[in-house]
């Protein structure tokens, strides 16, 4: 992966992908709202950590061990869509309050949003599809070497992530004055909680 075209070709298509709402950044923009850009960006680093484990596990065959257990694989997913369903919940039982601009966000509130994004991520087989499906295209997995994957994937992945992800949840703080109301953020969590929803049908829909 060292010519240029390949590098930006990747680049660019990692963040198209990354640009599309989907699960994760849905729940970005929901928890940077209700949270601040603390919280937001802690989620984002869970995201970007799901990402980079799919991508670990694209580059080095795991995954091609992994479909040939056709049970594990479809109980993996069982198990994600499960997880979809339940942060779907809470997403549509969230309480809505007045956001208090300079309330301070606690540890436990954070860790919960990094986790929230790690497992919103490793619960989306799409993004295993996407590495699979674009890395040959930039490289050849048969040859693919730690030196490569440690300077040159691991740091685009994360700076094309990074990038993307804190457009998200800029718009979202910029957007935050206006959904201090409980009946805006009602609406825009629950349409997170249906997101979701739909992201955990679709999973189970595969597994059929």
């Amino acid at each position: 992966m060292s010519g240029t075209a390949q590098i930006f070709s990747y680049m660019a298509a990692l963040g198209l992908a990354a640009a599309i709402p989907g699960p994760g950044m849905t729940a970005l923009v929901a928890r940077s709202v209700s949270g601040g850009a603390i919280t937001g960006f802690t989620m984002l680093t869970g995201l970007i950590l799901g990402d980079l484990i799919y991508l670990s596990t694209a580059v080095f065959g795991l995954a091609v061990v992994a479909h040939s257990f056709t049970p594990l694989f479809t109980l993996i997913n069982w198990a994600a869509a499960l997880y979809l369903c339940w942060l779907a919940w809470q997403f549509w039982k969230h309480n809505p309050q007045a956001i208090d601009i300079d309330q301070r966000t606690s540890r436990k509130e954070l860790a919960s949003a990094w986790f929230s994004g790690l497992t919103i991520t490793l619960g989306n087989p799409k993004t295993m599809a996407f590495y699979l499906a674009i890395l040959p295209l930039v490289m050849s997995l048969d040859n693919v070497s730690l030196r490569v994957w440690g300077t040159m994937l691991v740091p685009l992945t994360i700076l094309v992530l990074l990038a993307v992800g804190a457009v998200f949840i800029l718009a979202a703080l910029r957007i935050r004055h206006l959904l201090t109301s409980a009946r805006a953020q009602k609406i825009l969590f629950r349409s997170a909680g249906a997101i979701m929803l739909l992201a955990a049908a679709g999973m189970v829909a595969k597994t059929l």
